[in-house]
C-alpha cells in the first residue's frame, strides 16, 4: 500500500515536471518569467555546491528549530496547566479565541521594530505561529481524559505530578504529537517568511535577494528548494509521531497498512 503512494505521488511529481517544461518551451509563457524545469533544477544543482546557499540554510533552520522548541515547551506547559487547573480553561477561552486567529505576519512591524533583520524578529514569528498550534491541541487533549479515571485516581490518593504523568499525559500525547506535526510546518513557513519581508538572514533572504537582482532561475531553484526542505521537515516529524505513539492503536493500524 504504502509502495503505492510512493508511485503515485513519483508520478505526480514526474508530471509537474514536464508541465513546467512544457509550458515555457512551447511558448505559453514567457522564458524570462517560467524557465523551464530543466534550467531551474540545473540552477539549484549549481548552487548547492555553493557554501552560501548552505550558510542560508542552516540559518533558517536554526531559526526553525530553536523557535519551534521554545514554542512547544510553552504551549504544553500552558496547556498543561490551563487544562487541568478547574475553572482557569472557561477564565482563559475569551482571551484564547481572540489572540489565536491574529496572522502572525499581522507582527512584522513589531518584530522588525524589536529586532531589526535579525534571528530575533524570525523568532517572535515562529514562536507566536506555532505555540497556537499546539496549544489547542493540548487542550483537547486534556479534555479528553476521563473524567471517572480521573476522580478515581484522585480518590485512590494519587499525587497531582502521578495524574498528568500516568493519566493525563497518555491520553493527551496524542493530540500533542499532532499539533508538533501542524506547529513543524507553520513555524517552517513562518522562518522562511520573516526572512522574505523583514530581511532576517536564511533562505528567504537569499530568494529576496536573487528577485531584486533579476536573477528569475535562482528565485525558482531556492523556491523549489525551500519546498523539498519543507517535505523533508514534515517526514521528519511524521516519522518521530509514528515512533512516540508505537503503541497507539491509529498508529499501529497506518504501520499495518
Amino acid at each position: 500500500m504504502s509502495g503505492s503512494r510512493h508511485a503515485y505521488g513519483a508520478a505526480g511529481l514526474g508530471g509537474l515536471l514536464i508541465l513546467l517544461e512544457a509550458v515555457p518551451r512551447l511558448g505559453l509563457v514567457d522564458e524570462r518569467f517560467l524557465p523551464p524545469a530543466t534550467e531551474i533544477l540545473r540552477t539549484l544543482a549549481a548552487n548547492l555546491v555553493t557554501p552560501a546557499l548552505w550558510i542560508a540554510l542552516g540559518e533558517t533552520l536554526l531559526g526553525w528549530a530553536i523557535g519551534l522548541a521554545l514554542a512547544f515547551g510553552a504551549a504544553v506547559a500552558v496547556g498543561l496547566v490551563i487544562g487541568i487547573v478547574p475553572g482557569l480553561r472557561a477564565y482563559t477561552n475569551s482571551t484564547v479565541e481572540f489572540l489565536r486567529p491574529i496572522p502572525s505576519v499581522a507582527l512584522v512591524p513589531l518584530a522588525t521594530l524589536l529586532f531589526g533583520p535579525s534571528l530575533g524578529s524570525t523568532l517572535l514569528l515562529v514562536v507566536y505561529a506555532a505555540f497556537w498550534q499546539v496549544l489547542i491541541q493540548v487542550l483537547y487533549g486534556v479534555a479528553a481524559v476521563d473524567s471517572v479515571a480521573f476522580d478515581t485516581a484522585r480518590s485512590y490518593g494519587l499525587s497531582a505530578w502521578s495524574r498528568v504523568r500516568h493519566l493525563v499525559w497518555p491520553t493527551a500525547l496524542p493530540y500533542v504529537m499532532t499539533g508538533l506535526r501542524l506547529a513543524a510546518a507553520v513555524a517552517f513557513i513562518l522562518a522562511v517568511t520573516a526572512e522574505l519581508v523583514i530581511g532576517s538572514p536564511g533562505l528567504g533572504a537569499e530568494i529576496q535577494v536573487a528577485q531584486s537582482s533579476g536573477a528569475v532561475p535562482t528565485v525558482y531553484a531556492l523556491i523549489v528548494l525551500a519546498g523539498l526542505v519543507g517535505i523533508a521537515v514534515n517526514a521528519a516529524v511524521r516519522r518521530l509521531e509514528r515512533r512516540v505513539l508505537a503503541w497507539h492503536p491509529a498508529v499501529r493500524s497506518e504501520v499495518a497498512a
